[in-house]
């Protein structure tokens, strides 16, 4: 059986969020099916250049193929656009249009699977917000899954992603929480769906005490991993922080892993390591008082359950509801709706060592029993093996995958729209 991930990046230089899960998925499916990456060649999100090479190349197992990008973003007539799509009234090649300016735009991803639809038994889309995905799923809908990765923000509510929601024929779900709310806006229960999220790498040896001396840690450590953006809550997480430790004092670190997308607050109290590999992210989180989750906008937070296997319990946002119910279930941490309640929460954790062991090991427990590697493969084979026919005698009396020609699959309309023509 042979089955295509479709994502907007791919590499292992990429850490966290959508990319890192399908990677993931991805290395560990290989053990069952021939599974290849279909991707572009962009690295960075913003604004979405050619990094890679617009080739195939094997990462980790997994045969990779990277297409170009024929455009990057222009924030200026996005910012324009987006303002359009969301402040007032607008079209739906407005919509259109917004998903293609978003990107990441590469026509000759489109392409290879409208060619190439029969090569493959299944294809599987991971996100459902951007252009690959858009304009993909519906060239294959026949043998189409989508995990969509949903939280709830304003693009969930476009009438753009009606199709996307509406034409796969499995749908997998990271949290029963996802699935509820998905199905209440698109009102799509009757596509078959599974709840399955993501397996979690167990590193085993962590050495806490090196990585604090090697980077000078003393006292407690309120850990943030992943990118550094006001999307992700990083801003509010600034203020809060400087808020606490002006109205505290004492010796609390602010330690921030990954890439820097917004100024980062220039103390002694704030340390930045940048992008780190998974050994040293692993050893941090070992080496902390408490991981803090600020954003409002998750579907699955792969840090929040790295976490409690390292044994270290959580602080978060609470608004974000996918967050706030795996600390209800895994009774593995606190969260916040307010700075009042982020700084009680974080007086308690730190001075309760007791209350922030037995919290982390509520949640080891828990991302054990939900999201072993064994569990989430079974299930991944589970869904595969409904698919296994399509390739036999999938194609058209007569035709070949050699002569196939694929029906346009780049809208231009909304360009045109957008330009006057």
């Amino acid at each position: 059986m042979r089955i295509a991930f479709v994502v907007q990046r791919y590499g292992e230089e990429i850490c966290g969020g959508a990319e890192q899960h399908c990677r993931l998925v991805a290395e560990h499916l290989t053990k069952y099916v021939d599974v290849h990456v279909l991707t572009t060649c962009a690295l960075n999100h913003l604004p979405w250049d050619n990094y890679y090479p617009a080739e195939k190349s094997d990462v980790n197992g997994v045969r990779v193929h990277r297409f170009p990008i024929d455009q990057i973003r222009d924030h200026r007539a996005f910012d324009q656009l987006s303002y359009r799509v969301f402040g007032g009234s607008h079209t739906y090649l407005d919509e259109l249009a917004w998903v293609e300016m978003m990107g990441p735009h590469s026509p000759d991803l489109l392409t290879y699977i409208a060619r190439n639809r029969y090569e493959y038994d299944l294809f599987i889309f991971m996100t459902y917000q951007y252009f690959p995905t858009v304009f993909g799923l519906p060239i294959v809908p026949e043998r189409a899954m989508l995990a969509p990765l949903a939280h709830d923000d304003r693009s969930l509510y476009l009438d753009v992603y009606n199709p996307v929601f509406h034409l796969p024929r499995h749908i997998i779900y990271n949290t029963d929480t996802e699935r509820a709310m998905v199905e209440w806006r698109f009102r799509n229960d009757s596509i078959p769906n599974t709840i399955v999220g993501t397996g979690i790498y167990d590193p085993g040896v962590r050495d806490a005490a090196e990585f604090r001396q090697r980077h000078r840690l003393i006292g407690d450590v309120l850990t943030y991993v992943g990118r550094i953006e006001a999307a992700k809550g990083c801003q509010q997480l600034f203020d809060n922080f400087i808020r606490y430790k002006t109205e505290r004092g004492g010796d609390l670190t602010l330690l921030l892993l990954g890439k820097a997308e917004l100024p980062i607050p220039q103390r002694n109290d704030v340390k930045a390591l940048g992008f780190v590999t998974d050994e040293e992210k692993f050893a941090a989180l070992a080496a902390s008082t408490v991981v803090v989750l600020p954003s409002e906008t998750e579907s699955l937070s792969m840090v929040n359950l790295e976490a409690w296997t390292a044994g270290v319990p959580v602080l978060a946002n609470g608004l974000c509801q996918v967050l706030k119910d795996n600390c209800l279930k895994a009774d593995g941490g606190l969260y916040y709706t307010s700075y009042e309640e982020f700084a009680a929460c974080l007086d308690v954790l730190l001075k309760e060592p007791d209350l922030r062991q037995a919290l982390a090991e509520s949640g080891r427990c828990y991302v054990q029993e939900n999201y072993s590697w064994d569990a989430v493969e079974a299930k991944y084979l589970e869904i595969l093996s409904q698919f296994g026919n399509l390739r036999a005698g999938a194609a058209t009396p007569g035709q070949s995958v050699e002569t196939f020609h694929p029906p346009p699959v780049a809208p231009t309309s909304s360009r045109l729209f957008l330009e006057g023509k």
